[in-house]
C-alpha cells in the first residue's frame, strides 16, 4: 500500500473518527484505492454484531434506532457499554446523488457521544433500499472496533429483503393502521425477520397488529425464520463440498433442535418504551446464533452472496470494457429484431471477454 492508504488503514484500525469517515467516503465514491483498503481491513472484520432495521416508510425506524443506540450506550450490570455505529441508508437526490433525508439530523440526541458513529449513505436507486457500498461500509466500521453496527434501510418496498445479506439480526418494524393485516409481511418479509418491533404501540390497532403477526408466524409451516442466502453459489458449494446447514437455515440439516421464533416487541420509540425489551430480543438472537452454530453458516452464506455479486459485477465490467458501444447496440438490435436470442448474445459477449478480445 502507498503511504496515504497505509496511514488511513492504521487510522481505521485505531478507531480514529476522521480516518473512518475518509475510508467511508472512498468506498461511497468508488475510489480506486477502496478495494485495496478493504482487502487490508478484511482480516480484522467479523467481530461486530450487525443489526438490520427495516420496515415501511413512516414506521419510525430512525427514532427507534436512536432510542436503541442510547439504550445500548447506557450499558447494563456495570459492564462497559458497547460502542455503536449506525449506517442510515437514505433515498438518493435525483440531482446531487447524495442522501436527502439526513438521519444524522434526526439522531441529534446521539451527538457528542464518542462511542457512537453515524453515517448517512445514499441508496443510489437500489431497489432494496441498501446502497451498493453498505456492506463495505459495515466492514470498515467492524474493523474499526465498533461492537454493534446498525444498518437502517430506506423502507422502499418489498425488496427490503436485501437487508438479509448484510445483517446477523434483522429487525422488521411494523406499525398499527396499515390497513392490510399482512401488508408488510408479503414478499419474504416474514422469512427475514428475526425480531418484530410493533412501533407506535400507543396508537389504536397495536394489539391487532401484534395478533396478525402471531397468526402469520403460526401459519408458517416451514418453522424457518432465518436469513436465506439469496444466491446460487452457496447452493453449489454446499451440495458438493460442505455439510448441510443447521436446522432452519435453508434446510433441516437432519437436526432435531428448536428453531428461532421471532419475538414481537411493542415499542413507543418517541417515549423510549419497550426499547430495553427490543435490545434484549436482539441480544437473545445473537446468543441463539452462536449456540446453535447458525452464526458460522450465516457468515459463510454472506460470503458466498458477496462473492457471487462481485463475480457478476466484474464480469459485466469486463464485458463492457471489451465491447464498443456500436457492437453492443448491434447485438441489442438483433435481439430486439428476433434475429438472435438473448442467451446466445450473452454467451458471445462473455466469450469475447474471456478471450480478451
Amino acid at each position: 500500500m502507498t503511504t496515504e492508504p497505509a496511514e488511513l488503514l492504521e487510522g481505521v484500525l485505531d478507531g480514529r473518527r476522521r480516518a473512518i469517515a475518509r475510508a467511508l467516503s472512498l468506498i461511497e465514491d468508488r475510489d480506486t484505492g477502496a478495494h485495496e483498503l478493504l482487502a487490508a481491513l478484511h482480516p480484522h472484520t467479523g467481530r461486530a454484531h450487525i443489526v438490520g432495521v427495516t420496515g415501511p416508510p413512516g414506521s419510525g425506524k430512525s427514532t427507534l434506532v436512536n432510542a436503541l443506540a442510547l439504550h445500548l450506550r447506557k450499558g447494563a450490570g456495570g459492564r462497559e457499554p458497547p460502542t455503536v455505529a449506525i449506517v442510515a441508508v437514505d433515498p438518493t437526490s435525483p440531482f446531487s446523488g447524495g442522501a436527502i433525508l439526513g438521519d444524522r439530523i434526526r439522531m441529534r440526541d446521539l451527538a457528542g457521544d464518542r462511542g457512537i458513529f453515524i453515517r448517512s449513505m445514499a441508496s443510489r436507486g437500489n431497489l432494496g433500499g441498501l446502497a451498493w457500498a453498505t456492506a463495505d461500509a459495515v466492514k470498515v466500521l467492524d474493523a474499526a472496533g465498533y461492537h454493534v453496527v446498525i444498518v437502517e434501510t430506506v423502507g422502499a418496498g418489498q425488496a427490503e429483503v436485501d437487508i438479509a445479506r448484510t445483517a446477523h439480526t434483522t429487525v422488521v418494524v411494523e406499525v398499527p393502521g396499515l390497513g392490510d393485516d399482512v401488508q408488510a409481511i408479503k414478499a419474504g418479509i416474514l422469512e427475514i425477520a428475526d425480531v418484530f418491533a410493533v412501533n407506535k404501540a400507543d396508537q389504536e390497532g397495536a394489539d391487532h397488529a401484534v395478533m396478525a403477526l402471531r397468526m402469520m408466524l403460526d401459519l408458517d409451516m416451514r418453522g424457518n425464520h432465518t436469513v436465506m442466502h439469496h444466491g446460487r453459489l452457496i447452493d453449489v458449494v454446499s451440495s458438493e463440498h460442505s455439510p448441510a446447514p443447521p436446522a432452519g437455515e435453508g434446510g433441516n440439516g437432519g437436526m432435531a433442535e428448536p428453531v428461532w421464533r421471532p419475538p414481537i416487541v411493542k415499542t413507543v420509540a418517541t417515549r423510549r418504551e419497550g426499547i430495553a425489551e427490543l435490545a434484549g430480543a436482539i441480544a437473545a438472537h445473537r446468543s441463539y446464533l452462536e449456540e446453535s452454530g447458525r452464526l458460522a453458516w450465516r457468515q459463510r452464506a454472506r460470503a458466498a452472496a458477496e462473492l457471487e455479486t462481485i463475480i457478476q459485477q466484474e464480469s459485466l465490467r469486463s464485458v463492457l470494457a471489451r465491447t464498443s458501444a456500436t457492437e453492443l447496440q448491434d447485438l441489442i438490435d438483433r435481439v430486439a429484431g428476433r434475429e438472435l436470442d438473448p442467451y446466445t448474445a450473452g454467451r458471445q459477449l462473455l466469450g469475447r471477454a474471456e478471450l480478451g478480445e
